[in-house]
């Protein structure tokens, strides 16, 4: 018998995007732009760089993990009990980027947290293509 209550599952959306990593890299980056398409915050991509989204539902809070320049971004997500890890990682392909997010460890009794962040991504990310769309 396995142990249900260790395991985690994770939110993992893939898109390819038509624009070069760099340009994401900023889109998930800079402040301005995050609060486009995500949420404000007071983000430096400083690896022990707390900081903290908010919304008008509330805030997460967050400190950064791992900082590669338009290859990978990673920071912890902690709100309401749910403490997880979000992984950006930007390979690049012929036609621009294939972006991957993935928001890992929520628990098997999260399940409202985890299809409340499947739905939520889904929606930023179309959020997010609609801000590089428009931006330079």
């Amino acid at each position: 018998m396995t142990d249900t209550s260790t395991e985690t599952r994770s939110v993992v959306i893939e898109r390819e995007i038509p624009f070069p990593s760099e340009k994401i890299w900023r889109a998930l980056t800079q402040p301005h732009l995050l609060q486009e398409w995500l949420m404000k915050s007071d983000f430096k991509p400083a690896i022990n760089h707390r900081f903290s989204f908010s919304a008008d539902w509330g805030s997460v809070d967050c400190k950064v993990l791992e900082v590669e320049p338009n290859k990978t971004l990673s920071y912890s997500w902690e709100a309401y009990g749910l403490e997880s890890i979000v992984t950006w990682t930007l390979t690049p392909t012929a036609t621009g980027t294939h972006l991957r997010m993935e928001q890992s460890g929520f628990r098997a009794d999260q399940r409202q947290a985890y299809g409340g962040a499947r739905s939520g991504w889904t929606q930023f990310f179309a959020n997010l293509e609609q801000v590089l769309a428009r931006s330079e």
